[in-house]
């Protein structure tokens, strides 16, 4: 595939390229068809996780948008990567590791002590970044239960010890 062509964007101030809602109902659809995790996700929703983010990196082929990834960051000790997608179209590219690079090398990332993200499927993909498992970290606080579950089905359980 030629990707010559196609654009990444990094958003300084937590928005797409123009801040349009146009961008934003691409980024809903982009979700839609490339991801399980995030859809049904509403355009206000995206918005203020979009201006809570930075950097927000997007990839376009023309007025398309094909990629997306976001991060947030203490800027010293620890960031975390949210969200990175490509266009099923567009997989098998390079596309995918280039945009976590991307976000990886922006100045509000690259000097962190450690990187985050979660990923379900895509752990090969990551280790060729540099990513390595890390099952200390997998403590989780649900504010609200998860999409897929039913609040009945919601079991808490007290930890070992307490």
């Amino acid at each position: 595939m030629d990707c010559s062509h196609i654009q990444f964007c990094v958003a300084e101030d937590g928005f797409l390229r123009d801040r349009k809602s146009h961008e934003l109902i691409q980024l809903q659809a982009l979700f839609e068809v490339a991801s399980f995790w995030a859809k049904k996700r509403r355009i206000e929703d995206l918005s203020i996780a979009i201006a809570n983010s930075n950097p927000v990196v997007s990839v376009w082929d023309k007025d398309r948008l094909i990629g997306f990834a976001r991060a947030i960051s203490d800027g010293i000790y620890r960031a975390t990567i949210w969200d990175v997608v490509i266009h099923p179209d567009y997989r098998g590219a390079g596309l995918g590791r280039k945009l976590v690079e991307t976000v990886l090398s922006h100045p509000r990332i690259n000097r962190v002590e450690r990187v985050y993200l979660m990923t379900t499927h895509q752990q090969r993909f990551y280790e060729r970044i540099g990513f390595a498992s890390n099952s200390s970290t997998t403590m989780v606080l649900y504010n609200q239960p998860p999409a897929k579950l039913p609040a009945q089905e919601m079991q808490f359980q007290e930890a070992p010890g307490g």
